[in-house]
């Protein structure tokens, strides 16, 4: 398709999955790219367990891990893949894989079929899109994401999906410019976009690893500090 592809992937204590994710992956971009025209970056963030190590421990070709002591946050693991990130197109997911690798291509198939300089995936673009969640589980995720494009002033359909795909130069430009280093850098990157005139497309995807028990996110505490968060983010982000 013409365009260097990095995968961006943030992990904090992801022994369990790191590994694992990493021969996965790189196995099958080998399949989509026999020139091996792309990368995984592993950004760890401070993690205390022995996930780095592992993933360098395979010595896989295409694969590299960056990374600090400190735990920042998911934002600041991601800026830091980004701000290190060779390639044409920037896509970042999750250590699990929730999305699964042909979400990976996908997203980034409809970056270049597009032109897009930013591509969300969305779960609610698809009957099936939070496919092993609970009910309960889904129906918090739908109000969480709704109230707080709500707050946001966004109009897509999930803002807050783990999957996302951007322009090399796009990335850049935006993540040059984040200030977040927890949960709510997805919001800033997206009003970064808006007041930058990115254009923006979203991509339907379906969950297909999730892992209920392993949820980082605390539903209520995390919507109310998401909501200081965004107040902040347009606060800093005014005179763009």
């Amino acid at each position: 398709m013409g365009l260097k592809l990095s995968v961006i992937i943030p992990m904090y204590n992801e022994e369990k999955h790191a590994a694992d994710t990493a021969r996965t992956l790189s196995a099958f971009l080998d399949g989509k790219f026999p020139d091996g025209d792309y990368e995984i970056i592993f950004s760890n963030d401070g993690s205390r367990d022995s996930c780095a190590e592992k993933v360098t421990e395979l010595n896989l070709p295409q694969v590299r891990v960056i990374g600090y002591p400190d735990n920042r946050g998911k934002g600041s693991a991601v800026r830091e893949g980004v701000m290190n990130a060779l390639g044409d197109a920037v896509v970042y997911t999750d250590c699990d894989l929730a999305y699964g690798c042909d979400a990976v291509y996908g997203i980034y198939s409809e970056l270049v079929k597009t032109g897009s300089d930013l591509v969300i995936g969305s779960r609610n673009l698809r009957a099936d899109g939070y496919e092993g969640y609970t009910a309960l589980r889904r129906l918090m995720s739908k109000t969480y994401i709704k109230l707080i494009s709500l707050v946001a002033g966004f109009k897509y359909s999930d803002s807050q999906c783990g999957l996302k795909c951007l322009r090399g130069n796009a990335a850049k430009d935006i993540f040059g410019r984040c200030t977040v280093n927890g949960f709510a850098f997805d919001l800033e990157v997206l009003i970064l976009a808006g007041k930058l005139g990115k254009t923006v497309s979203e991509f339907p995807v379906r969950v297909i690893n999730h892992h209920e028990s392993e949820s980082k996110v605390n539903p209520v505490k995390d919507t109310l500090k998401m909501i200081r968060d965004v107040s902040r983010i347009k606060k800093t982000h005014k005179n763009l």
